[in-house]
């Protein structure tokens, strides 16, 4: 018999970024995050948790407006670990979805902060999220964000 794993939640989702300073940027001026906490840490117990070799890391700590949190990671070596795919549809590739209240309002805030829309907003044609509006935005270091604006009863 294969023994389960009891998950209770999710704590939290956590991004390797090349820089934190323009990350904390992105997710607090253009996506309304509020900054908690900075820290730093490195050395063996690093090492022993993420079985990065050397690791030193700078974190940044945002919590969305629901609660979420966000870790942001900005490890010492990150580029010499390579890059996420450009392509959302690359294997691999992943996405956090928002919710919002103004789907072009939010896309217009990001472009405005310097990084760019995906695609167009469109409806959702058919399902339970039918109407739905959602499109894709990249942040830096090509983090993509889903919005998603549930049609107005």
């Amino acid at each position: 018999m294969i023994n389960t794993v009891d998950v209770t939640a999710v704590d939290h989702t956590g991004f390797a970024v090349s820089s934190l300073n323009e990350s904390i940027r992105f997710w607090t001026e253009a996506l309304g995050f509020t900054l908690e906490r900075q820290s730093e840490m490195g050395g063996d117990f690093l090492h022993q948790v993420t079985g990065v070799d050397d690791p030193n890391v700078r974190t940044a700590i945002v919590k969305a407006p629901d609660g979420f949190i966000i870790e942001l990671l900005q490890y010492s070596k990150g580029r010499e670990n390579g890059y996420a795919p450009d392509s959302a549809g690359a294997i691999g590739a992943a996405h956090l979805a928002l919710t919002v209240k103004d789907i072009h309002a939010a896309i217009a805030r990001v472009e405005a902060g310097g990084w760019k829309a995906k695609g167009s907003p469109q409806p959702i044609p058919g399902g339970p999220r039918t109407g739905t509006l959602t499109a894709y935005v990249s942040g830096p270091d090509h983090l993509t964000i889903e919005f998603m604006q549930p049609p107005v009863p």
